[in-house]
């Protein structure tokens, strides 16, 4: 997949051939489908807990396999994959993806430093986003909706504390399923030992496995990906073989569980039992949420057909043996486990287990990737501190990885292993952590049906009320037991919270107080050509958070050093709502003030999934769209700021040098031009630097261009020995403090959370990947 555009790949699959289709679909078996298909190793062990396991009878049993089917086919079958699937954001899925593509329709979007501008990217506007207007009234509750969420602030605030609840408790589900999967996966110890052995064996195996897999993760998926698939081919056909075997030999009717009648009978027999046996039974859907989390891997149909052809057909065949096997032996007293392995034949139950450990990594190996990637994509969106990323694979989009997180995972999944070493509490913990990202993901869908789908709000009101009504009645099971273990995703839900949202709030204050701050272009153009101070070769680059205006750091630095750069640029890097910024998309580029000031403006635009370059190939791009931008002349425009100012700055589109195919292209040391495909001699020309180089050598490519001045390419001239000569960051060092007067809940939330949370995160040289050597802060106190 291509790493710049994200979106290259997928755009092809619109063309794609069937046999590009099957192995898409082959390949998301071992990505999307690995949570979901280790789900029978516990279900029936967590539902059959201790109020209904000894008096279980064949109506029960039918009843539970009822509710299992019946689950299975209305929430990851009728949900996910025919109406969730379609909400992509641009080929992108999850809770963040409902999220951008709510703040794109309506201006709900609490990102700092948004344009107008950002409008008129291509991906910016789904075109699949139109739907069909309903002529019923439809558009105008559709206009008081938009309305109304872009009037009140409030309401803006509850859909991204939505959101963020929705994030944590993906983030919970990557601490609690890898530990209720590699458990469960080892829980056959105890058919193989005796009762006062196996439970001083089973913990310490289930946390050797989970420190393996988490001391793995920095070599990345892509070393050993190519065995997820298999596993999970192999367990999903093992555990259905198993099924049809334990139909046909131990009950044949086990089919009249799939009528609905029986989950009546189940209810009106156990009643309160029953009730609170349905927090296991919701462990079956468990990984349904990945189907969409994972979209951007994959196409739509791929994961269709790999679901409804054969991951689908598996679960159900493995749930009805499971059934067929207890069916005939629930009454053999209670001593009898109620579990997986309990069903498998005793000749094979060996290589059974090593295959259900295996195929347990496997989904544990996509939910703490999955992890990684809405951490990324928080992070992004200024959700969460600034962490260390690190892109495990070059080829293959999406592979990251986070070394804090990673351990924070480590330990705490270790932790909740230890404290409970017990399926059914470690269950309970899962899946109310499971059922709070559905409903999330209903409550935005039901936004995404009437502003982006264009829709009927009767339709999206029979969506919220058929499918938040089977959530909330799972939800509201799992809520029961919440002393049983359920208050685990809560409070990890609760911790992980207050870090967004704090840190959200931080941030967003910051920006007010930048743009509050902000030095007016009139202020330096009364300083004149030279700024009233000694201009040194080289770039400078003033890194800000303001699209607008002159930084509060550049006049506190000039005020203080009486000395700058003979080229001068004030670099946004900002995030958008969209998952990819197309390549020629990525630059917008501006002036400050006249030419022979030698000033501008870079803003680089990055979608929440797109992969930021490292700090050289970031330098090329970033001067070769400065020279593009000298060489086209074009300042065709409005930046369309926030607060524009009065001189009216302009803004150009100038791509990424790889993108330009005949426009200006550079080349340094080796002389070799920094794009792929290299223009013929007979069409560019070199303008070469006169000075004699001091560190290494620049030159810009150029194609013949009649309609270039002279002035065009002195600003050239001058723009190469300034990069010959280095360039330097100069970045904001900022300490904030809540202003005096400020309310108890502010000043604990600035002065305490935000400022502990800035210290102990990765400052921003991390994060654009900016060289220390280069680096001088500025600091400053910010008062909010």
């Amino acid at each position: 997949m291509d790493p710049e555009g994200g979106g290259l790949y997928r755009n092809q699959i619109k063309k794609e051939s069937w046999r590009t289709v099957l192995t898409l679909a082959y390949q998301s078996l071992g990505v999307v489908y690995g949570d979901l298909s280790t789900s029978p190793l516990y279900v029936y062990k967590s539902t059959f807990a201790e109020d209904i396991t000894h008096s279980a009878t064949n109506e029960e049993i039918f009843g539970v396999l009822s509710f299992v089917f019946w689950t299975l086919t209305l929430v990851p079958l009728i949900k996910y994959v025919f109406i969730v699937l379609k909400a992509d954001d641009n080929g992108e899925g999850g809770t963040f993806a409902l999220y951008s593509k709510l703040c794109r329709h309506a201006r709900v979007s609490f990102l700092p430093n948004s344009q107008i501008a950002d409008e008129d990217l291509s991906t910016y506007n789904n075109k699949k986003d139109g739907g069909s207007t309903d002529q019923s009234g439809g558009t105008k509750f559709r206009n008081r909706l938009k309305t109304t969420l872009e009037k009140y602030k409030v309401l803006q605030r509850v859909l991204l504390v939505l959101a963020l609840i929705g994030t944590c408790m993906v983030i919970g589900d990557g601490i609690l399923t890898p530990a209720i999967s590699v458990f469960s996966a080892v829980s056959g110890l105890e058919l193989s030992m005796s009762k006062e052995h196996h439970k001083y064996v089973e913990v310490p195996a289930a946390c050797f496995v989970l420190v393996c897999l988490f001391a793995l993760q920095h070599y990345g998926t892509h070393r050993v990906g190519f065995i997820f698939a298999p596993i999970v081919v192999i367990w999903l056909l093992c555990i259905s073989g198993i099924g049809i075997y334990n139909i046909f030999h131990w009950n044949c009717e086990v089919y009249k569980a799939l009528s609905p009648h029986y989950m009546y009978i189940f209810l009106k027999k156990t009643q309160r039992r029953g009730w609170m046996s349905l927090g296991g039974i919701l462990l079956c859907i468990t990984g349904s949420e990945a189907m969409f989390a994972d979209l951007g891997h994959f196409s739509q149909l791929s994961i269709k057909i790999a679901f409804t052809s054969f991951v689908y057909p598996s679960l159900i065949l493995a749930y009805m043996g499971q059934a067929a096997f207890l069916s005939k032996h629930h009454d053999m007293g209670s001593d009898f486990p109620i579990g997986f392995y309990v069903s498998v034949p005793e000749k094979i139950r060996w290589p059974v287990m090593v295959i259900a450990i295996l195929a347990a990594v496997v989904g544990s190996q996509a939910i703490i990737t999955g992890t990684f990637s809405i951490i990324k994509q928080c992070n992004a969106l200024a959700c969460f501190p600034r962490v260390k990323i690190i892109h495990t694979s070059s080829k293959v989009h999406g592979q990251i990885y986070i070394p804090e997180i990673n351990w924070i995972l480590m330990v705490l999944c270790l932790a909740v292993t230890i404290g409970f070493r017990d399926t059914r509490r470690l269950g309970n913990a899962s899946g109310l952590a499971v059922i709070t990202v559905m409903l999330v993901t209903t409550c935005l869908m039901s936004l995404v049906i009437v502003l982006c789908w264009h829709q009927s709000v009767l339709l999206a009101i029979c969506f919220i009320f058929f499918f938040g009504t089977i959530e909330a009645l799972f939800f509201a099971a799992s809520l029961v037991k919440f002393l049983e273990g359920a208050w685990v995703p809560i409070a990890i839900a609760f911790v992980f919270l207050v870090i967004m949202y704090v840190w959200h709030y931080g941030t967003l204050k910051k920006y007010e107080f930048d743009l509050q701050n902000k030095v007016s272009i009139n202020w330096l153009l009364g300083l004149g050509p030279s700024l009233g101070i000694v201009r040194v070769k080289g770039i400078g680059l003033v890194h800000t958070e303001l699209v607008s205006g002159i930084p509060a750091i550049f006049s506190h630095f000039v005020t203080n050093l009486p000395a700058f750069h003979q080229v001068l640029v004030f670099l946004c890097i900002k995030s958008v709502p969209v998952p990819f910024v197309r390549p020629e998309e990525r630059f917008l580029v501006g002036r400050i003030g006249p030419k022979e000031y030698r000033i501008y403006r870079c803003i680089v635009r990055y979608g929440y999934r797109d992969i930021h370059k490292d700090d050289l190939e970031f330098e090329k791009d970033l001067v070769c769209s400065i020279a593009e931008f000298i060489r086209s002349g074009r300042q065709d425009i409005l930046g369309g700021l926030e607060e524009p100012d009065k001189q009216g700055e302009r803004m150009t589109v100038v791509g990424t040098s790889s993108t330009h195919t005949e426009g200006i292209q550079s080349c340094e040391d080796n002389g070799e031009p920094t794009r792929a495909s290299t223009p013929s001699p007979r069409e560019l020309r070199e303008i070469q630097s006169p000075v004699v180089v001091p560190r290494k050598r620049v030159r810009f490519l150029l194609p013949e261009s009649p309609h270039m001045d002279v002035s065009a390419r002195e600003e050239l001239n001058e723009l190469m020995e300034a990069r010959e000569a280095g360039m330097a960051f100069i970045l904001g060092h900022s300490h904030v403090k809540a202003k005096r007067g400020s309310g108890l809940m502010k000043r604990l939330v600035i002065n305490v959370g935000y400022d502990f949370l800035r210290r102990n995160s990765r400052g921003p040289t991390y994060a654009l990947n900016i060289p220390h050597a280069s680096t001088l802060e500025v600091g400053m106190i910010c008062y909010v």
